[in-house]
C-alpha cells in the first residue's frame, strides 16, 4: 500500500516546476468523495488552517473534546515517522490493518478516476486527496461525535475544504509555500481563510494587521461570525515553575483567557464562566496564544450541540503532545527534535530553548536541513540567537537543500558551521560538538525530525 500511495503526486515531498500549481484544485476530490457515497459529510467537523500552529491547535481541541466525553477523530498532516499517525480516534492512531482496509475500499474508486483522467491526458487523484478520502471512509464508520481536521497546504483549494464545518479556526500566518500560497501575509491569509464557510462562525488567532483584514474580507463576505484574538477575547501567560540552575528545562505554561461571550464554559455548577486558567503541556509561550485560540473554539461549540465545560479544557489542555514539537527524546547530550520548518516557527522555537536554559558542561548544538523553498537564511539567523555550533545536512528526497547552499546562506559573524553528507553523520557529529553536558536541536524540516527519530530507534532497539 505505502509504495502504491508513494508512487502517487504528492505536493508535500515536491514537484517539477509548475506541477503543483497546475494540479492543485477541489475537482477531483469532489469526485472521489462522490464516488465513495460521500464520507465526509457523515460527522460533523471543526476545521482549522493557519501556517504555525495549526497541529497543536487540533491536538489541544481534539483532547478537550475527549476529555467532555466525545469520540473524536482528528486528522493532521504531515506525519512525522509513520503515515498513521496522521488519522487518530481517540488520540491512538489508526491500526495498520484499519489503514490498509480504507485504502482497498477508496483504491476502485482511485483506479476508475485514473483511468478517465487517462482517456483526458490528465492525473488522477494525488496522494494527499486519496488519504484524506482514506481518513474520511475510516471516521465515517467509527461512530464519532466529531472530527476536528487539519488542512494540508492552504485551505481554499486543500484536499480537505469539502466539508461544511460547525465552525472553522484559523492560527497564526506567516509567509510559507509562498510559490502556491501568495507572497504576501495579507495573500497568504486570504487562502487559508478560504476554510470559513457561509454563516458558520470563526476563531481567529492571526496578529499580523494585513492578515486580520484578509479574514476579516473574507467573513464578511460569507457573513460569518469572526472572533479574533486581541479584539473579541485575549489571553495572557505566566510560566508554571522556575528553571532549574544548570538543567535544560523547556518551560511550560499556565494561560488565562477572557473569553468572549457567546463562547462561554460552564463549570462544576454549570455556570458559564467568562475567563479560563489551565497549565499548557506542550511546553513553550507560543503554545499559550494555540491554547486560547482551541479554548474558545471549544467555547463555541457549546451552542452548535458540543457543550465543553472548563474542567474537561483544563485536562485536554494538560495532556496532548505531538512528535517533534520541542520533543526530548535523549538526555546525554539532550537532544530535543522540532519540526520547525519556517522562519515563525523557527523564532518560536529558539525563544523556547533559551528559555529552556541547559548545562555550563557542554554546547549548544543545532542539526539543521531545509527544502528548498524555505527561507533558510533567515531560519539559520534566527537559529544563531541560540546555537554555538551549527552542523548543515540533509534529507532523503527531492525537496532537500543541498547543505552546502545552506552554508552560504550563514550570515557573517555567526556560529561556526559545517557540513556533513546525511543525518546519521549529522546526528553523531551534533553528539560530538555538543558534548554529555550539551544541548542538540534538530530542525528546518519535517523530513530531518522523521529521518533523526528513525536512526535514534534503531540504536534503541539494538
Amino acid at each position: 500500500m505505502i509504495e502504491w500511495l508513494d508512487s502517487r503526486e504528492n505536493h508535500e515531498h515536491g514537484q517539477e516546476p509548475g506541477a503543483a500549481r497546475s494540479s492543485w484544485g477541489l475537482g477531483r476530490m469532489r469526485r472521489l468523495l462522490q464516488l465513495l457515497g460521500s464520507p465526509h459529510a457523515a460527522v460533523p467537523v471543526v476545521h482549522v488552517a493557519g501556517t504555525k500552529g495549526k497541529g497543536s491547535t487540533v491536538a489541544m481541541l481534539a483532547a478537550m473534546l475527549r476529555a467532555s466525553g466525545y469520540r473524536e477523530g482528528c486528522y493532521l498532516s504531515p506525519h512525522v515517522e509513520r503515515v498513521e499517525e496522521r488519522i487518530c480516534v481517540g488520540g491512538r492512531p489508526i491500526p495498520s490493518r484499519d489503514l490498509v482496509q480504507a485504502w482497498q475500499r477508496v483504491l476502485p474508486a482511485v483506479e476508475s478516476m485514473d483511468r478517465s483522467a487517462a482517456r483526458r491526458g490528465g492525473k488522477g487523484p494525488t496522494w494527499f486527496e486519496i488519504m484524506t478520502a482514506m481518513a474520511f471512509d475510516h471516521f465515517a464508520r467509527q461512530s464519532l461525535a466529531v472530527v476536528v481536521l487539519e488542512t494540508g497546504l492552504g485551505g481554499r483549494l486543500d484536499a480537505t475544504n469539502v466539508v461544511r464545518p460547525l465552525l472553522s479556526v484559523i492560527t497564526s500566518i506567516g509567509l510559507d509555500h509562498m510559490d502556491l500560497l501568495g507572497r504576501t501575509v495579507g495573500r497568504i491569509a486570504t487562502e487559508k481563510a478560504g476554510i470559513i464557510k457561509r454563516s458558520r462562525p470563526v476563531v481567529s488567532g492571526a496578529v499580523q494587521p494585513a492578515a486580520r483584514r484578509s479574514i476579516r474580507e473574507v467573513a464578511t463576505a460569507r457573513r460569518s461570525r469572526l472572533l479574533e484574538i486581541g479584539r473579541d477575547f485575549s489571553y495572557r501567560c505566566r510560566p508554571v515553575a522556575e528553571i532549574a540552575k544548570n538543567r535544560f528545562s523547556p518551560r511550560q505554561y499556565e494561560v488565562e483567557v477572557r473569553l468572549p461571550l457567546e463562547a462561554g464554559l460552564p463549570d462544576a455548577g454549570g455556570r458559564e464562566v467568562s475567563r479560563l486558567r489551565a497549565v499548557v503541556g506542550m511546553p513553550g509561550r507560543h503554545q499559550a496564544a494555540n491554547a486560547a485560540v482551541a479554548i474558545v473554539a471549544a467555547g463555541l461549540l457549546g451552542p452548535l450541540g458540543f457543550p465543553v465545560s472548563a474542567a474537561a479544557c483544563r485536562r485536554g489542555l494538560a495532556g496532548p503532545r505531538l512528535p517533534a514539537r520541542m520533543e526530548q527524546v535523549a538526555v546525554k547530550p539532550v537532544i530535543v527534535i522540532d519540526a520547525a520548518h519556517n522562519t515563525a516557527s523557527m523564532q518560536a522555537l529558539v525563544a523556547t530553548l533559551i528559555e529552556a536554559g541547559g548545562s555550563r558542561s557542554g554546547r549548544r548544538v543545532l542539526l539543521f536541513a531545509a527544502s528548498r523553498d524555505k527561507p533558510a537564511a533567515e531560519m539559520l539567523a534566527e537559529a544563531a540567537r541560540w546555537a554555538e555550533r551549527i552542523v548543515l545536512t540533509g534529507y532523503a528526497g527531492r525537496r532537500a537543500s543541498d547543505p552546502r547552499r545552506l552554508l552560504e546562506a550563514i550570515a557573517a559573524g555567526g556560529p561556526p558551521a559545517e557540513v556533513v553528507e546525511n543525518s546519521a553523520e549529522g546526528l553523531h557529529r551534533a553528539r560530538q560538538l555538543a558534548g554529555a553536558g550539551g544541548v542538540v536541536c534538530v530542525a528546518g524540516s519535517f523530513f530531518l525530525a522523521s529521518e533523526v527519530r528513525g536512526l535514534l530507534e534503531a540504536v534503541e532497539e539494538r
